[in-house]
């Protein structure tokens, strides 16, 4: 099953949520301004979670607000 049929089956919030967040983990590389990464690592670091995690709850959240 892929993310796109629990849009179009119009799965709940919940199920999207534990689709996304279900899953092995997968390595990946990214470019991004030094400055937005240093102040990720902040906001991760006061909200008590290492900055990968926060990554991913960002996803997570912008993914199952937009349906996408």
């Amino acid at each position: 099953m892929k993310y796109s049929d629990l849009v179009e089956d119009g799965a709940n919030d919940n199920k999207k949520q534990e689709f996304l967040a279900g899953d092995g983990m997968a390595s990946i590389t990214i470019r991004i301004p030094k400055n937005l990464r240093d102040a990720g690592k902040e906001a991760a670091t006061l909200r008590g979670v290492s900055f990968s995690a926060f990554i991913c709850v960002c996803m997570i959240d912008e993914l199952v607000k937009k349906g996408q």
